[in-house]
């Protein structure tokens, strides 16, 4: 049993709704308590829309599956109030290194430049991440249920029913929204008779948790070719309580069966480190796909996670993703449940997280192809580049082991208001924001992220007075006067391109809705329109 079996296991309740004489009704209804439907139900919650949580399960799920969580992922983490114990908990890097056979190509840093709250990455198992989760969830007094599996869906007058089995026999549940984040074999997505569209691969990979203590530096190490297992590629991370995790890759005509038995598996790692002095705390193997639903939003029904697209692990775009479509949602369902929005808001959670999930699937599918190539020509272009990358710093750009988990930016969205104004720097609308250092009103450090509300913030470059905000709009004035935030070191002034009277409305997710030269209230109230769907 892996280290989740201390909280592995959670209590079973009826709740009031099954012995309701009709079908209850709810605002939000999410399925799956993994990561992704958590985060979304403690952001509506802190929103102030009680959402109820079915999971089909009694526990954590096993195995650490999911490590990396990326500064991205951290930051929306920190917004919901749980980054704390997972940095605590968790390994931090952002130094990897490229080896082919036994040499090292190269080194990269994920965060060569500081002023940042988050670091790159936290390698934390997921188990562990869940039940910090969890335990948030329940303190804000989220609706959680356990053993509670959704046995149908039916549309009804603008509405969804859902049919729910229990251990103490059946109810029925209504709400205005349901969320699948029921993972990659989405009953709800079977329920609907919808399927992926995309790519899958018959490359096979061995995952193995491995507990040891080893002296590896923290960071990610990636093997093309290494000579304890010739001719295909090897990936080593660390996580906490001295697990390591190893990937390493196998032949399409390996049988899954046999591969994941320890005693053949145990050699492999031994041959890897070089000793037998660890022990297996966990063994899977996967076949990779590269696919997504045409649609995300399907009536009352909304697909996030891996229910509504699946990628190869390479780059840690999988779990990070899911939490990504979650902060995009929340806000969004909150705004449309408050009768605040415009009929285009929750419309564009499919066209924006439809535009992440391919920018995730096109680097996942590139990252796969470069990892093991399928045909001559992309045998040749690798070996050529890996060949290069040793003494030619230019070749390195077209190494991929993985191109890591990056934020995307909603270049096509229609929330967003076109520049105006010239700028020769800063984020184009649609990007998502950069941390900065500041100091805060009161004196003391602080940053950029700490500063703005959980709705919509205009960050405004002083002197003078700011501009008149519409309601609702967290103000965060940068300059010398009372009240004012100051640039701790010129970052913030650097990393958007502000000049004085300049601002930037930042949308409740973190991503730029429209940014001015000069700031007026008539140009901000016309930009938080268009940001709301109105």
């Amino acid at each position: 049993m892996n280290a989740a079996a201390p909280f592995a296991q959670f209590a079973y309740a009826p709740h009031h709704d099954q012995i309701a004489p009709a079908a209850a009704h709810h605002p939000v209804v999410i399925v799956g308590a993994g990561p992704v439907g958590l985060s979304l139900a403690i952001d509506l919650k802190l929103r102030g829309i009680d959402a109820v949580v079915l999971d089909d399960s009694d526990r954590i799920g096993d195995g650490s599956r999911a490590i990396c969580f990326a500064k991205r992922t951290l930051e929306i983490f920190d917004r919901l109030g749980v980054a704390a114990p997972v940095l605590e908990k968790g390994v931090r890097w952002q130094v990897g290194r490229v080896f082919q056979a036994d040499a090292e190509l190269y080194r990269f840093d994920l965060l060569p430049e500081p002023g940042h709250k988050m670091p790159a990455f936290i390698n934390l198992q997921q188990y562990y991440v869940e039940k910090m989760l969890i335990d948030r969830a329940l303190a804000l007094g989220v609706d959680l249920r356990w053993l509670n599996r959704v046995a149908g869906v039916e549309a009804r007058d603008g509405e969804t029913l859902l049919s729910i089995e229990t251990p103490d026999g059946p109810y029925r549940l209504v709400a205005e929204h349901v969320v699948a984040c029921d993972g990659s074999r989405s009953p709800l997505r079977a329920m609907l008779g919808l399927d992926f569209v995309g790519e899958r691969f018959e490359d096979q990979f061995l995952i193995a948790d491995v507990r040891m203590t080893a002296d590896f530096p923290v960071e990610r190490w990636f093997w093309f070719d290494p000579p304890f297992h010739a001719g295909r590629s090897c990936l080593l991370h660390k996580q906490p309580d001295n697990v390591w995790r190893i990937d390493l890759q196998l032949s399409p005509e390996a049988d899954a069966e046999v591969e994941r038995r320890p005693e053949k598996v145990r050699p492999r790692i031994e041959r890897m480190l070089g000793h037998a002095d660890f022990v297996l705390e966990w063994i899977s193997i996967y076949r990779f796909q590269c696919r997504r639903l045409a649609r995300f939003i399907h009536g009352g029904v909304i697909f996030a996670g891996d229910a509504a697209h699946q990628v190869s692990p390479f780059g840690a775009r999988g779990a990070n993703s899911g939490v990504q479509d979650a902060d995009n949602l929340g806000w969004k369902l909150a705004a449309t449940l408050r009768g605040e929005a415009g009929p285009a808001l929750l419309d564009s959670y499919d066209a924006e997280r439809s535009e992440a999930a391919d920018e995730n699937i096109l680097n996942s599918t590139r990252a796969t192809d470069f990892i093991a190539p399928r045909s001559k020509a992309e045998l040749l272009f690798r070996d050529a580049a890996l060949a290069l990358a040793r003494t030619q710093p230019f070749a390195r750009r077209f190494v991929n082991s993985g191109r890591l988990s990056m934020p995307t930016a909603y270049t096509a969205s229609a929330l967003s208001t076109p520049d105006g104004d010239a700028w020769s720097g800063g984020l184009v609308p649609g990007a998502p924001i950069p941390d900065a250092p500041l100091v805060a009103p009161g004196g003391g450090p602080a940053f950029l992220s700490e500063a703005l509300g959980q709705g919509f913030s205009l960050l405004w470059l002083g002197p003078g007075s700011p501009p008149r905000l519409p309601a609702g709009l967290t103000l965060v004035a940068v300059g010398e006067g009372p009240g004012q935030w100051r640039d701790a070191n010129g970052e913030l002034v650097r990393r958007f391109d502000l000049t004085s009277g300049a601002g930037y409305l930042l949308r409740p997710d973190g991503h730029v809705a429209a940014r001015f030269r000069a700031a007026t209230p008539a140009r901000i109230a016309a930009a938080l329109d268009k940001a709301m769907g109105r």
